[in-house]
């Protein structure tokens, strides 16, 4: 029987990829249409279809991947409290179905590298470097993070936590004030300067966000085949780029140097400078081609023109 895999959050730049890298390897893929500003209805939706999704395992293996997250650097303590208080809850809901008949279940929770590495120091980080968040951001993907392997511990599911790096590509949400790449993409089909506020020698692991997907659909067999464990594991493509190295790359692409606004913000002061990664558990996930930097920012611009009808 084709294992059921949820995806939460499959309208996101990450779900989206997932969802459509599951299909694509013929696997069967539930989303949600969830309303994440009504929380009392978020969690009905949720709870309903936590057991539709359960249930038509027919006491089988389910898996879900969880990459739902409205929250960004400047999102309040009140708002994440509130967030994650629905992770939680759903995955008490989850626990409940999982007491009966249903079979063994694997998550994979989609949380971030730089929120929970900002304050931490011995870069390259790997998952066994303390994770010291600086912000609200950090600290409620830590606090989600922990949901999830406490999720695990009580079900016996297989857990597996994700903690990605930059993830960019066609399918950003240039609404939120993050994703660099496809803001520098859309200032330059608008005209437009973009504004940095951290310095140009800022470090990032840039990951385009298919290979991510591909990399959560081999995570998910690897999890399946490992029947109750948890781990916690850094996605990342294993190779730091400055902030001034990105602008030259978008320049070679651009065709033009883009133009960009040195300012300040508050915000700055919960980025780390340094956030070269290096995973060092799965490792047999890493060994893969990755899209090169000058090839994923083509394609995002190419996907940010569509987008913006140019």
């Amino acid at each position: 029987m084709n294992t059921p895999t949820w995806v939460v959050g499959g309208g996101g730049l990450l779900g989206s990829a997932v969802t459509r890298e599951l299909g694509r390897r013929g696997l069967r893929v539930e989303t949600s249409r969830v309303p994440w500003h009504d929380g009392d209805h978020a969690r009905k939706v949720l709870f309903a279809d936590a057991r539709r999704v359960i249930d038509s395992a027919e006491g089988g293996p389910w898996r879900l991947v969880w990459c739902a997250g409205i929250g960004v650097n400047g999102t309040t303590a009140e708002e994440f409290a509130a967030e994650n208080a629905v992770v939680s809850d759903v995955l008490g809901e989850i626990a409940r179905i999982a007491r009966g008949p249903a079979g063994p279940g694997v998550v994979l929770h989609a949380s971030s590298a730089g929120g929970v590495y900002a304050g931490s120091s011995g870069a390259p980080y790997t998952e066994d470097t303390d994770p010291v968040p600086l912000g609200d951001y950090g600290r409620a993907k830590l606090a989600a993070e922990q949901l999830m392997h406490r999720f695990g511990a009580d079900t016996g599911s297989s857990v597996v936590v994700g903690r990605f790096a930059n993830l960019y590509g066609p399918g950003q949400n240039l609404t939120k004030p993050q994703g660099l790449i496809s803001h520098l993409c859309r200032g330059y089909l608008m005209s437009a300067p973009i504004s940095i506020y951290v310095p140009m020698d800022t470090m990032r692991d840039y990951l385009f966000v298919t290979d991510a997907a591909a990399m959560v659909a081999d995570a998910l067999d690897l999890a399946q085949s490992r029947p109750g464990e948890r781990v916690t594991k850094i996605f990342a493509s294993g190779q730091s780029t400055t902030i001034g190295a990105l602008l030259g790359a978008c320049r070679t692409v651009f065709r033009r140097k883009p133009t960009v606004v040195l300012a300040s913000s508050p915000l700055a002061n919960v980025q780390s400078g340094d956030l070269r990664l290096r995973s060092t558990v799965w490792p047999e996930l890493d060994r893969r081609p990755y899209r090169t930097l000058p090839a994923g920012i083509a394609a995002t611009l190419e996907a940010t023109r569509h987008s913006l009808g140019r």
